[in-house]
């Protein structure tokens, strides 16, 4: 395989592999060395592939110059349409903000006949049932999640029970009837899940834990599904 087919075939890969991704992963899907894949990484960032993780993390593809709106399929454009507007049920409102700015940005850069099908989707999102409005919190804990930056906050139990933690925030999961957030909690030693609407207060602290969070939540996840099968 030349070197520029291994470029596309891996771009394909980290386009459509659960992320974050293992080094060994790719490299024994491209039937290559660690150190070539590597060396095929920094390629790709230099090109300007937005590529964030490092040996021994995992890899996530955040963003990729390869990939133009204009090449959507019809479907693909319905899977847009359908998971932005799950957004609008789902969010807080500057996660609904973004959605519909995403939205405008995606469809100005199609072609018309392309417009029209997202403008004209077949597919709809409509829920009886609206999940509970994100608490106001949701904001801090994106932003912490995505610096890297551990928070302090005290949390009640389901008894009412209130407790001070300090906790290294790794994903916030949308749920059928609440909000989620997947932590590593440094009171208890292990990791924890936490119930949004439970958080009575929360700050940002001084401490970093980068770049640690995509091993840990692949870890917790990991950790979850064991359970899970068990």
């Amino acid at each position: 395989m030349s070197k520029s087919d291994r470029l596309f075939r891996l771009l394909h890969l980290m386009r459509t592999l659960p992320q974050p991704i293992a080094a060994h992963v790719l490299a024994d899907q491209l039937e290559v060395s660690e150190r070539t894949l590597y060396r095929d990484i920094d390629t790709l960032r230099a090109g300007g592939a937005l590529i964030d993780g490092a040996p021994g993390l995992g890899y996530t593809l955040t963003e990729d110059p390869a990939l133009p709106p204009q090449m959507f399929t019809q479907l693909e454009v319905e899977a847009l349409v359908l998971g932005l507007a799950h957004v609008r049920f789902a969010g807080d409102a500057a996660l609904v903000d973004a959605a519909e700015g995403a939205m405008a940005k995606v469809v100005a850069s199609l072609p018309e006949r392309v417009q029209r099908q997202a403008a004209h989707a077949v597919l709809q999102v409509y829920k009886y049932n609206r999940p509970p409005e994100p608490p106001p919190v949701i904001g801090v804990i994106r932003q912490a999640c995505w610096d890297e930056r551990a928070l302090d906050m005290f949390y009640a139990d389901a008894g009412g029970v209130l407790t001070e933690r300090r906790i290294f925030p790794l994903s916030i999961v949308f749920v059928e009837e609440s909000h989620m957030l997947l932590a590593w909690c440094c009171l208890r030693q292990d990791f924890r899940k936490f119930i949004l609407s439970r958080i009575r207060a929360v700050s940002r602290s001084d401490e970093s834990f980068r770049p640690r969070r995509v091993a840990m939540l692949r870890d917790m996840i990991a950790q979850m599904s064991t359970a899970q099968r068990a």
